[in-house]
């Protein structure tokens, strides 16, 4: 009968692992809403600091600033995304430079940095619109929407 339990046990690890991909996401407040990134794009996350203005940058751009020695553009997804500005960006996602085509050190200002969380494949559902690159899918967790976006596509 022990040997049931066991064999039982193993089927139901199995038949989990089979139900999809697990990987981590960091979330974030952007205005109202919640979104997120695949926390493999995330070098880190500082405080936002003094930023340098830079003429003649795309409109999404906030400026610049020196981390560590490598200057590194702000970016305002509030901007590039076309969501509603409210709230203020306290904080900082710093994106590792190697996970883009340019290697460029960029940075996205946020409202507020939440937590990393495990996500099951099966629990992210098709982006609303298949012509826009920069959503990966749509997580619904505890009675909210959370956005999933590419850093890399979103830039684009």
């Amino acid at each position: 009968m022990r040997q049931d339990s066991i064999t039982t046990d193993v089927a139901e690890e199995d038949a989990e692992e089979d139900s999809g991909e697990e990987v981590q996401v960091l979330e974030f407040k952007l205005g109202p809403e919640t979104y997120c990134v695949d926390i493999e794009y995330v070098s880190e996350i500082v405080d936002k600091g003094q930023l340098t203005g830079v003429p003649n940058a795309p409109e999404y751009v906030d400026g610049v600033m020196d981390l560590r020695g490598r200057t590194t553009s702000i970016i305002n997804p509030k901007t590039l995304l076309n969501i509603d500005d409210e709230g203020e960006s306290k904080r900082i996602v710093i994106f590792d430079p190697g996970k883009f085509e340019d290697e460029a050190a960029t940075g996205w200002l946020v409202d507020e940095v939440y937590q990393v969380v495990r996500v099951s494949m099966n629990e992210v559902e098709d982006p609303p619109m298949e012509k826009d690159d920069s959503i990966e899918g749509i997580i619904k967790r505890d009675g909210e929407l959370v956005v999933w976006i590419s850093p890399v596509h979103a830039i684009e």
